[in-house]
């Protein structure tokens, strides 16, 4: 079991929050590892996996605006979508992830490990950029891992 979900799912049950996931390249990773914990139940409402830019704008209501402007992978999709996902299920707190887990797909701007990762509350969203090396699952499952860390920071900065 991972040690950084066992974390955060304490310090969540210790303070009585919520938390929603909205997940792009991870494809249902990031909710995998949060409710392996036994009692997450208490704690994890849902996720959305938007994979496509379709449900990020039609079911999370990023604005296709952001996604034109910055692209689907971005510090300000990130922060859309973890805003959105707080939101659309009423959490204390949303985390998001969105990225290029490779090995195709990416540019010389944004290459296949590329991974923006976003928390959000009611009133404000920090993202961080990550720049991961290895396979796909790999950088998947660092993505997960630096996504468990960005929630229990941000928690513990509240």
């Amino acid at each position: 079991m991972n040690l950084l979900a066992q974390e955060l799912g304490r310090e969540l049950t210790s303070r009585s929050l919520t938390i929603s996931v909205a997940e792009s390249c991870t494809a249902g990773g990031l909710a995998h590892e949060v409710t392996r914990v036994p009692g997450a139940s208490a704690y994890f409402l849902g996720g959305v996996i938007a994979y496509d830019n379709a449900v990020k704008t039609g079911l999370l209501g990023v604005p296709e605006s952001i996604l034109v402007r910055f692209g689907a992978v971005s510090a300000e999709v990130a922060e859309a979508m973890a805003s959105s996902c707080q939101r659309l299920f009423e959490t204390d707190i949303a985390v998001s992830i969105t990225g290029i887990a490779g090995p195709g797909g990416g540019t010389p701007e944004k290459p296949p490990g590329l991974v923006f990762v976003a928390v959000a509350d009611a009133s404000i969203a920090r993202s961080r950029r990550f720049d991961f090396i290895g396979s796909r699952d790999k950088v998947r499952s660092q993505a997960t891992e630096a996504a468990l860390m960005m929630a229990s920071s941000f928690l513990a900065d509240r």
